[in-house]
């Protein structure tokens, strides 16, 4: 059984085959670990879950950490209250598992007086769900982020001219997967609208104890305005009143919650390259756009360059986690002014690319072909982007 998203291409409706939905099984089959799934809200994680558990037999039990019904049992610390819950199931799977107080503490007793029990946990803030659980659980769980729809999700069954088809608007609209069942641009855009409103900030308020929600709205649309630049912590402390190390704080959180995530920049020491500041990307286009109030359509735009790289990393991103390819992911500047998007470190190679949206194909500048030039250069554009955003080697 797959993830059930409908993409509206096909006279017939198709099922989106999730990448997380075999490893989690496999794990929950093969293994003994805790399985947590971590990942923004909307992207589809209780349903992914459950069309895992629909695979595998055995009585289920599954619980949402929003309800109060069991979670007196579970925060409680008491084996024989925790054993009573489990008592002639195969299967646990908590929803939601951050509300819990003590979630970790718990897990870690039903893991070890229940080693028969499988358990599996979703949760969609990794700071709050990973503090209740990371030091509990050591050496006890394996966890997973699901990300919005990746497009090496919707290769594996659309044909390159419709995988084609639809990536003018995932640049605008991004990936979140209720759009795909949505037939209008309007409900799309109210969709993303009430996304952004009613969840994105969501757990970072109720969870981290922000005192002022108004300046994380404020840094994080600075940070949406400055997507492939890099950024100054220093300058957007003095545009929204705050220090350094304050702004960098909401910034972290802001990365726990699937917002934002880093690049550094990449260097060997030189004296010439940049090496200690940021850039700051968003996991999806359509949050990007909605933060800075502009989802019109690409033509007329003059941010297009931006969105583009945006998408294509956050893509590439997607991949590496999903095909277990981990890289070291940075961009690459030096002070005299030459530059390149992104580059990965990884099993010793050096791999660079350019982003560009238009027909103009730069070359490699030559400060980086004279320091690195066993490192291989490539400009993903409109016309080659599939592999890059579908294969490891792309």
């Amino acid at each position: 059984m797959v993830d059930e998203i409908v993409v509206p291409l096909h006279d017939s409706p198709m099922h989106i085959d999730r990448s997380l939905l075999s490893p989690i099984a496999q794990r929950l089959t093969m293994g003994d670990d805790v399985v947590v799934l971590y990942g923004p809200r909307q992207t589809g994680k209780t349903t992914l879950m459950r069309n895992v558990l629909a695979t595998l037999p055995g009585k289920k039990l599954e619980i949402n950490g929003d309800e109060l019904r069991h979670i007196d049992a579970l925060s409680s610390r008491d084996a024989v209250r925790l054993g009573q819950l489990v008592e002639g199931y195969d299967i646990l799977f908590i929803d939601e598992a951050q509300r819990i107080p003590e979630i970790g503490i718990n897990l870690k007793i039903l893991h070890d007086r229940h080693p028969g029990l499988r358990i599996a946990v979703t949760g969609s803030s990794s700071f709050d769900i990973a503090r209740g659980i990371r030091e509990p659980l050591t050496g006890r769980s394996w966890s997973r982020i699901l990300y919005p729809i990746s497009m090496l999700e919707l290769s594996r069954d659309l044909t390159p001219t419709e995988l084609g088809a639809g990536l003018e608007e995932r640049l605008v609209l991004g990936s979140y997967p209720r759009l795909w069942s949505l037939e209008s641009r309007k409900d799309k855009e109210t969709h993303l609208a009430e996304l952004a409103g009613s969840y994105l900030y969501r757990d970072i308020l109720e969870l981290a104890s922000i005192r002022n929600p108004r300046k994380l709205r404020d840094i994080l649309k600075l940070l949406a305005f400055q997507v492939g630049s890099e950024v100054s912590l220093s300058e957007i402390g003095r545009s929204v009143g705050m220090g350094k190390d304050t702004v960098q704080d909401y910034i972290d959180l802001l990365e726990k919650s699937f917002i934002i995530f880093e690049l550094g920049g990449f260097g060997k020491n030189l004296r010439s390259e940049v090496t200690r500041n940021r850039k700051y990307y968003f996991f999806d286009n359509g949050i990007r756009n909605v933060i800075v109030d502009d989802l019109r359509p690409l033509p007329g735009r003059t941010d297009t360059g931006a969105l583009w790289e945006n998408w294509c990393i956050a893509e590439r991103r997607k991949l590496l986690e999903y095909s277990a390819a981990p890289a070291a992911c940075h961009f690459w500047r030096t002070y005299a002014g030459s530059e390149i998007d992104y580059l990965e470190y990884r099993d010793g190679q050096l791999s660079a690319w350019e982003f560009k949206y238009g027909t103009k194909v730069p070359r490699v500048p030559e400060p980086f072909s004279r320091e690195y030039p066993d490192a291989a250069y490539r400009v993903v554009t409109p016309e080659n982007w599939r592999d890059f955003v579908t294969k490891v080697e792309g």
